[in-house]
């Protein structure tokens, strides 16, 4: 019987993940790694499977042993992890197969794995298994249409500890009706939502309910009212099986703002236990918007239309997460403060900010390519990055993007709390989606928070709980959770921060050898003291970077060894 070991790679530290968050919970990791189970469903009878995600437990040699074969399935974050994956499996002799967004449109750049199978892949993946075992197997197997998603297979969720993971994950559809230029997810799963049957959906419930799971569960669609007609139909069943188990599961997806234009559908999200819904909010810059062809996203006799949209899906009874964007075309010097204004006012506590990237196969990487905008560098984890030449100076646009991330998560955390009483102000609550927890469950849960907190969080953590209590009650536990999350957007925006200024510290060191050194009348003596004063300093400020700020592919290391060889070439 064949050996099969799913590996889903590390992702690094991000604002999405909640690693600093989940902590405090002795939870290992936000989200299972759905497509990997979904394709676990895939394989016949005669395979033993076995799951790792390295976000929960390490890769052991003993894993690489057992296995005949590795499949691992990655997006982009998880490109320097996928690296370190597939060389262990090379000194070990073991075939890699690899698939999912990442190497679906960066194939071509990644080394190290036997089979590509790419796209979605339902209606090939049975005919790769039976090349494998004939020996016929080829490099590249690629989707030639679109899957029927209502024949997808039930999750192989048996397959993990649930345990280790804040939520569980379950998809209704696939593909969005809109054209956002910055966007590859119509490039992968095509304009025309196609959704799963009711029935489907109420099955995985039922599968995650019979293995004692109680709690979150995100349904990862990009945009769950893609198909308006489809989610209205799978809503009020929902709905009626969360009612008849008293509300087990407490769900969030991704949908776009016109979510704000039907009451009818916000209503029923409401009703099927809906408690927070992620907008691809963007800017509340009109001109960028649109240059992004993000109409969508534009009122068009309105003012203020975003601000209304979220303050009308709060009155509902749902939070909003934002996602937002600077460096794009149209935005000038005084987007950074807009974006912190829209933030502020809206009461979006969780306010994801990223620079742009041009994403292979998107609308916008091909306009860029035409307008020769690309730069010839990689995508990089590193938030501060570019992979084009933006529209404003790509210094005022990083100097801004860190300005505006240390600003909403700032390190007293008083705009962050400030956000959070602004959307108790404005969430109505809804009694079948509030909790009730004892007394000592609260206290338990704030004093864990608060021993986290820095001194100079203190103040404005204490403030807030005692606001909450005393005007917004019922909202306590969910302040609770909030705090814990805030924490973890500061400490990212920290790390963030501080390997970018390690990697401005060391070009400015070296910019200052290239200077010093370009008169070679210094005697050698001299130089070996002052080129060991050099590096021991900038190792030095290496060293301080917190250890729990490292992770795999974060240019540090490559930052540091590039200025040693620099500096190594440029003094002798």
């Amino acid at each position: 019987m064949p050996h099969a070991l799913l590996v889903y790679p590390e992702h690094p530290p991000a604002y999405w993940g909640a690693k600093y968050a989940l902590e405090l919970l002795g939870i290992q990791s936000a989200f299972p790694p759905l497509g990997l189970l979904t394709v676990a469903a895939m394989f016949p009878p005669g395979y033993d499977l076995r799951v790792v995600d390295m976000n929960v437990t390490p890769l052991q040699e003993a894993d690489l042993e057992w296995a005949d074969l590795v499949f691992t399935s990655t997006m982009i974050v998880q490109r320097a992890s996928l690296q370190a994956v597939t060389e262990r499996c090379s000194r070990a002799g073991i075939p890699v197969v690899a698939g999912g967004p990442y190497p679906t449109s960066y194939h071509e750049e990644i080394e190290g794995v036997d089979h590509f199978v790419l796209d979605e892949v339902e209606e090939t993946f049975s005919g790769f298994l039976r090349d494998l075992e004939t020996g016929t197997a080829k490099a590249i197997y690629r989707e030639p249409r679109k899957p029927d998603v209502s024949r997808t297979p039930l999750p192989r969720f048996d397959l993990i500890d649930t345990n280790a993971y804040h939520s569980m994950c379950v998809q209704f559809s696939r593909g969005c009706p809109f054209d956002c230029e910055f966007c590859d997810i119509i490039k992968l799963f095509g304009r025309v939502p196609r959704t799963k049957s009711p029935e489907q959906m109420i099955r995985e419930f039922d599968s995650l309910y019979r293995l004692g799971w109680r709690g979150p569960l995100f349904l990862v669609d990009d945009n769950f009212i893609g198909n308006k007609r489809e989610a209205l139909e799978l809503l009020p069943v929902i709905a009626e099986w969360q009612k008849a188990r008293g509300y087990p599961f407490s769900l969030f997806t991704e949908a776009s703002v016109n979510l704000a234009r039907t009451d009818e559908l916000m209503d029923a999200m409401i009703e099927a236990g809906f408690n927070s819904v992620f907008l691809g909010i963007e800017t509340p810059n009109p001109k960028a918007l649109l240059k992004t062809k993000k109409p969508q996203n534009v009122g068009k006799q309105e003012e203020d239309y975003l601000l209304h949209a979220v303050r009308k899906i709060q009155h509902k009874g749902m939070q909003v997460t934002g996602g937002f964007i600077l460096g794009l075309d149209e935005d000038d010097e005084g987007v950074f403060d807009e974006q912190i204004d829209f933030i502020q006012r809206a009461g979006i506590p969780m306010a994801p900010i990223y620079m742009l990237v041009a994403l292979k196969g998107t609308d916008l990487y091909e306009r860029l390519k035409r307008e020769n905008r690309l730069l010839d560098a990689p995508i990089e984890i590193d938030a501060t990055s570019l992979n084009f030449k933006p529209g404003m100076n790509p210094g005022t646009l990083v100097e801004g993007y860190r300005r505006v991330i240390s600003t909403i998560y700032d390190p007293t955390l008083e705009n962050y709390f400030k956000r959070c009483l602004t959307l108790f102000e404005h969430l109505r609550p809804v009694p079948h989606l509030q909790k009730s927890r004892s007394k000592n469950a609260l206290f338990v849960e704030l004093m864990g928070v608060r021993s986290r907190l820095s001194s100079r969080q203190l103040p404005a953590y204490n403030k807030f709980v005692a606001k909450v209590s005393r005007d917004h009650p019922r909202m306590l536990p969910e302040a609770i959770r909030l705090a814990a999350l805030g924490y973890h957007f500061e400490k990212v925006t920290r790390q963030q921060i501080a390997i970018n200024e390690f990697k401005k510290f060391v070009t400015a060191e070296l910019e200052k050898v290239k200077e010093e050194y370009s008169h070679r009348a210094k005697a050698v003596e001299a130089v070996g003291e002052r080129k060991q004063a050099l590096l021991t300093r900038v190792h030095a400020r290496y060293q301080s970077i917190p250890a729990d700020f490292r992770y795999q592919g974060d240019g540090v290391e490559h930052a540091l060894a590039s200025f040693r060889s620099a500096v190594n070439e440029q003094v002798g």
